[in-house]
């Protein structure tokens, strides 16, 4: 499995916010922080990488509710079905099938205390 100069394999590699108002979370982000953001419809905006024009490295995602629980972190993985096996195989249980988005491939689990992250990748 071939390395992506952009992304590591099963690294932290993006932090997404479930929010109640996108348009109101893009105002606030942006003139807080200075956060750019990528619209991909009325349910998520990508945050950008500040640094550069480099890609994402969050997103917003509108919800009716905040998750609980907090943001959701997703690791990334060059070989998505072979991290939904080592998962189960290490205890995890898969709480969301891998589902195809726009970028990619992801699927959510939860660890043996009951956390929820996520794990995505370009195919």
């Amino acid at each position: 499995m071939a390395e992506d100069p952009a992304h590591r394999h099963h690294a932290i590699d993006y932090v997404e916010l479930t929010v109640t108002d996108l348009a109101e979370a893009e105002r606030f982000y942006g003139e807080a922080f200075g956060w750019r953001f990528t619209s991909y419809g009325p349910e998520y905006s990508g945050i950008r990488d500040p640094r550069d024009d480099g890609g994402e490295v969050g997103g917003l995602r509108r919800g009716e509710q905040v998750r609980p629980g907090g943001p959701l972190v997703l690791l990334f993985s060059a070989d998505l079905d072979a991290s939904v096996a080592a998962v189960r195989q290490a205890g995890g249980r898969v709480v969301e099938e891998p589902y195809a988005f726009p970028g990619g491939r992801r699927f959510h689990f939860a660890d043996p205390s009951g956390n929820e992250l996520g794990v995505w990748s370009e195919q």
